[in-house]
């Protein structure tokens, strides 16, 4: 339990800013304006203002900040087209299951609703930040202020985790806090998400019925042929223990989605990765006498556009009671969170077949040796980074051609916190996201993979990373545009449409920007100027010039279905 602290506040500025040190944030990322002016002046004072140039980034970074540090990231945002702003980035989040404090500004209280046009002011802005947050409040008086924060914050820890989006009247901001002392019913959080008061733990968390987790035993102790498919749930570090201890009490093989890669170190013999649609994957599952999914919600790039077959013996665990046989038919559908129901499961494992635990290996083996045989001279540049990187480094990642084909799967994760992409598909996040991590985690590099097209959406953001100069190196793969949507026109269409771009001279950018610079356009160049690049104190851009490296041996297309092809 953190110390009381003082009744009174001058500000709601000060406020926060208290908010935040109980919740362990010491950055916060956002755009000053004239409706969140006193909250700024308060975080730049005592804790570190990170200035972005586009509130969707703001979010980006705090998401990005929260998933680094495996906590609860803050953005400010001014009100109407400021929130406005902001939304596709909350939707990542809400997506993601990513915890974030979203703090926007708002018009007087005396004209909220209204209608008048007052400047700033936006028709229903909480129904807008209510449709893209798991949480959203307004904040009415001073003496509400405190609680809703916590509150949001409460509510954006507990998992499954999302965006919690409060607004702020600017005068309320101004205006002397009322009693902001910790109340009885004030949540804190343990790094499981777990809740208690006072230390001492809450009941309520959910736990299947004993017959359910009977009927679970059986399945478990009978099987032989063994997979695990963890997804997002099973990331937790208590979640992460029990996943590694069913590994080895089994000697199952263990399959991941995007968002469960380094719940065991991808290094670990028995970790066939996200590599589930592969042919050998697809093999292992259809011999596989169980599967058990932790946490996962079976998205449609990783499971073929649902086209992928799995085991009638299905044991899913799931917090969320919605995603329990949404997707996939379960045999038992466990509702609670992955450690309490994987320590009911655990003393009921029994060893795999040695033969069996003996393909896993193999499969492994064989699915990353066909990806790096197929993606050419691109794999210099993943083995390179993986060289130069230490194992805690944060890898964020945009969605781009290298991402999607081997930045997702190749390049070994060893903890989630260090995985950080878009879960939920939107191009242009992945230097916001970077920054965030980088400032999060600013002991260890952090490293962005991002292309052209997506680099160009928030391109602004160049600038705030030569303003903070975090120690991130920023890959840019230039193929001139949009090459995921490329490869599909050219494959399925007679024409290109939208998908060639003009491209900066990076160059000359990085130089203007005041950004260290290097290229890319041979693999014998990846290793000296990736360890160059990695080794460095600050930013530096390292354009990677695909014209000049050479194509993969088959182009890149996402596994979406096209009508009639």
């Amino acid at each position: 339990m953190p110390p009381i602290p003082p009744a009174h506040y001058a500000t709601g500025g000060d406020l926060l800013v208290a908010v935040l040190r109980e919740l362990g944030i010491d950055t916060v990322f956002g755009i000053v304006s004239v409706h969140n002016l006193p909250l700024v002046e308060a975080v730049d004072r005592e804790l570190r203002f990170v200035p972005v140039r586009h509130e969707a980034t703001a979010v980006n970074a705090a998401d990005a900040y929260g998933r680094a540090r495996g906590s609860l990231g803050c953005a400010l945002t001014s009100t109407g087209t400021g929130a406005g702003n902001a939304a596709g980035s909350l939707v990542e989040a809400l997506s993601a299951g990513t915890s974030v404090l979203h703090v926007t500004g708002q018009v007087e209280a005396e004209f909220l609703g209204s209608g008048r046009g007052f400047i700033h002011e936006t028709k229903d802005q909480l129904g807008m930040l209510g449709a893209v947050s798991k949480y959203a409040a307004t904040i009415t008086s001073t003496d509400t202020a405190a609680h809703i924060l916590r509150e949001a914050a409460r509510s954006a820890l507990t998992p499954p985790g999302g965006p919690a989006s409060v607004e702020w009247p600017v005068d309320l901001q101004y205006a002397e806090q009322g009693d902001v002392r910790l109340g009885d019913a004030e949540l804190q959080h343990d790094s499981s998400g777990a809740s208690s008061v006072g230390g001492a733990r809450l009941s309520g968390r959910p736990l299947p019925a004993e017959g359910e987790l009977a009927a679970a035993w059986a399945l478990l102790a009978a099987a032989r042929r063994p997979l695990i498919w963890a997804g997002g749930g099973a990331t937790r570090a208590r979640a992460r223990a029990r996943v590694a201890e069913l590994l080895h009490a089994t000697g199952a093989g263990l399959l991941t989605s995007n968002s469960g890669r380094g719940s065991v170190p991808e290094d670990h013999p028995q970790v066939i990765g996200n590599f589930a649609t592969t042919p050998a994957a697809r093999a292992l599952l259809a011999d596989a006498d169980l599967l058990l999914t932790v946490g996962t919600h079976f998205r449609s790039n990783e499971t073929a556009d649902y086209g992928l077959v799995l085991p009638e013996a299905h044991i899913q665990i799931d917090i969320d009671a919605a995603a329990l046989g949404r997707v996939y038919p379960a045999r038992h559908a466990l509702h609670g969170h992955a450690s309490d129901v994987l320590a009911a499961l655990l003393p009921h494992a029994r060893r795999a077949e040695e033969s069996w635990t003996h393909r896993v290996a193999a499969v492994r083996e064989d699915v990353r040796a066909a990806l790096h045989d197929n993606i050419g001279p691109q794999a210099a540049i993943c083995d390179a980074l993986r060289a130069a990187l230490p194992r805690e480094a944060v890898v964020a990642r945009d969605v781009t051609i290298p991402s999607s084909s081997w930045g997702n799967r190749l390049l070994e994760m060893y903890d989630p916190r260090d995985n950080v992409f878009p879960r939920g598909g939107g191009i242009g996040q992945g230097l916001g996201m970077g920054i965030g991590a980088a400032l999060a985690r600013p002991g260890a590099p952090t490293v962005v993979l991002a292309g052209d097209g997506g680099l160009a959406v928030h391109l602004g953001e160049l600038l705030t990373l030569a303003q903070e100069r975090p120690r991130l190196t920023l890959v840019v793969f230039n193929d001139g545009g949009y090459g995921v949507l490329r490869n599909m026109q050219d494959r399925y269409s007679e024409r290109r449409s939208g998908v060639d771009l003009a491209t900066p001279d990076f160059e000359l950018l990085a130089r203007a920007c005041g950004l260290a610079y290097a290229r890319i356009a041979a693999e014998e160049h990846a290793r000296p100027v990736i360890s160059h690049a990695v080794a460095s104190d600050g930013p530096t851009l390292v354009e990677v010039d695909l014209a000049s490296l050479g194509p993969m041996k088959n182009p890149f297309t996402p596994p979406v279905k096209i009508p009639g092809q």
